[in-house]
């Protein structure tokens, strides 16, 4: 199997340059950085801390706290699918009895 080779891109977060090493998609690497861009700038507006490590910290709680919300819900949905994919599987099973 290949490996894509690791290239660097340059993403701007809260007004400083990164260069990341990534084996990613520019455009990939880029929207995630301006999605993180984005949650600090959030945080900065409803805060009144100017200190940049609490900021990034609280960003990074309410990045966690989305990303724990979106697997609680994929696991409800994922065991909804199970549930009705077992009842059309009994459905099946008496029709083809009968």
């Amino acid at each position: 199997m290949l490996r894509a080779m690791k290239r660097s891109v340059t993403v701007q977060i809260a007004g400083v340059k990164y260069a990341l090493k990534t084996e990613e998609d520019d455009r990939w690497v880029k929207q995630v950085a301006a999605f993180v861009d984005g949650k600090i700038r959030e945080v900065q507006k409803h805060t009144r801390t100017v200190d940049t490590q609490a900021v990034a910290v609280l960003s990074a709680l309410q990045i966690a706290e989305e990303l724990f919300h979106e697997r609680r819900e994929t696991g409800e949905l994922r065991k909804k699918i199970r549930e009705k994919s077992q009842s059309l599987l009994d459905v099946l099973a008496r029709e083809t009895r009968a």
